[in-house]
């Protein structure tokens, strides 16, 4: 895997406010890079932000850095101060490592605040047992009527 480490540098999360029963709350993510520099030809260091945002009710920010691995590293480090652009396949691997660190701390942080989890829980749903067939009308002796 081209991540060969990730760290955090902070973690925030705020309250603003309680939520109200059955209020909607529209949770948006979102993550960012704010640096990416050559460390050699084939390895670059990525300074990231993440951020939950619960609109009124409140909001989760991190920030750290990772240590991106591949041949072509240090030209989409290169390429990335005049664009500000990854490579897809690049920016996919490192958005997917941040989102999969940060999430989870995230979930921790909301449920000591008694946010909502940033994600959507599993339903749990138990399938009802089947109704037996009701029976065909039977005459008196109890073979089916036929009419």
């Amino acid at each position: 895997m081209p991540i060969t480490s990730i760290s955090l540098r902070s973690i925030e999360a705020r309250k603003f406010a309680d939520a109200v029963p059955n209020q909607q709350i529209r949770i948006d993510h979102n993550s960012n890079l704010t640096l990416v520099a050559r460390e050699a030809e084939d390895r670059m260091r990525v300074e990231f932000g993440y951020t939950t945002s619960y609109g009124p009710l409140g909001m989760v920010k991190i920030e750290g850095s990772l240590q991106f691995t591949d041949a072509n590293a240090g030209s989409a480090a290169d390429g990335w101060a005049t664009t500000r652009n990854l490579p897809p396949e690049m920016a996919q691997q490192v958005h997917s490592a941040i989102m999969g660190m940060a999430v989870p701390e995230a979930v921790g942080l909301a449920k000591e605040l008694r946010l909502p989890p940033p994600i959507p829980m599993p339903q749990i749903q138990f399938q009802q047992p089947a109704k037996p067939a009701t029976p065909a009308a039977n005459d008196r002796y109890g073979n089916p009527e036929v009419g």
